[in-house]
């Protein structure tokens, strides 16, 4: 007698693109790539900032991007040094002079820009997820991260193949569900969804105990936990400057997330945040995995990742 070979659950995570445009394409190819029908983003999708180019009187259009000074003649250079922009991460803003004063002059009128820039480029991603991906039957689930506003959340409504499921349980397969949670533990740089870590751990409380079964769960929560190995960053002086060069690393990941995989025992734990500390650790009997994140360069660093029924078949570093 043949025994029926048990169907395996296989999906992509990535995680802290941080609005490079580049990555979110790769993202969408992920899935009919590597054959899977979920793909997975763990925050921190939105760009860094808003980078302008000067239009100036002669007909050419520049700015200093990242310490290199870019200077285009052209309406195909301006396209490419947008694009550029774009996969590193930043939003490109055409400017002419006489806005220009009034735009460095003005932390509303940036915050404004900035924030228009952000909805339009998530729609624009969308269209693109759309365009690739509806009918096939694949979806793309997204939580934030402690970099996203809050705002963000509401522009994921319109999608059919992308869903934010921020504090949502969703069913990765009729056996797995997955707790999703986008807040960190505080950050030296006070961003949009940090909490004290008291508070953070009422919050995966209040989710976990929505579960059915914990131990065959998902916490996919983008802070790692602390002194996992998937939290180790450079040290930072009073300036936020690197201590030894950034040659002294220190964990400085959540004590709540800890607590909750330590508690709970899930099967799997996804996480991001730190972007250098990309690998894979066990708390308990919990598989814990952070990908890292190489997002200026374009690059997109994830896990695939395969469950049967009670456990981890296979985990494997991605990097493309």
């Amino acid at each position: 007698m043949l025994l029926k070979k048990q169907k395996l659950t296989k999906f992509f995570f990535a995680t802290d693109i941080h609005g490079s445009e580049k990555c979110w394409i790769k993202l969408v190819n992920s899935g009919p790539f590597y054959d899977v029908d979920t793909v997975i983003l763990g925050g921190d999708l939105t760009g860094k900032g808003v980078q302008t180019l000067l239009e100036n009187p002669i007909g050419t259009w520049n700015t200093n991007f990242l310490g290199e000074q870019i200077v285009v003649d052209s309406a195909e250079g301006l396209a490419k040094a947008e694009s550029k922009i774009r996969n590193a991460g930043f939003y490109p803003y055409r400017i002419k002079p006489e806005e220009y004063a009034q735009f460095t002059a003005s932390d509303e009128m940036q915050e404004s820009i900035f924030k228009d820039l952000m909805i339009k480029t998530i729609q624009n991603w969308l269209e693109i997820a759309d365009r690739k991906l509806k009918g096939s039957g694949r979806r793309i689930l997204v939580t934030a991260g402690n970099d996203d506003p809050l705002f963000i959340n509401d522009t994921f409504n319109g999608s059919s193949v992308v869903s934010m499921v921020e504090r949502q349980v969703v069913m990765l397969d009729e056996y797995h569900e997955m707790i999703n949670e986008g807040y960190s533990n505080p950050t030296p740089w006070h961003t949009h969804r940090e909490v004290d870590e008291d508070s953070l751990y009422e919050i995966l409380k209040n989710q976990i105990e929505k579960l059915k079964d914990v131990h065959n769960s998902i916490f996919n929560l983008h802070a790692p936990p602390y002194n996992s190995k998937l939290d180790d960053a450079p040290l930072l002086d009073n300036t936020l400057r690197p201590v030894d060069g950034g040659r002294t690393y220190v964990p400085v990941g959540s004590t709540a997330v800890r607590k909750a995989i330590e508690t709970y025992q899930p099967l799997l734990g996804l996480h991001g945040h730190v972007h250098e500390a990309k690998g894979s650790a066990y708390i308990g009997s919990t598989l814990c995995i952070n990908p890292g994140s190489n997002y200026t360069e374009g690059a997109l660093a994830g896990y695939l990742i395969s469950l049967d029924k009670k456990s981890v078949k296979s985990f494997q570093p991605i990097q493309g």
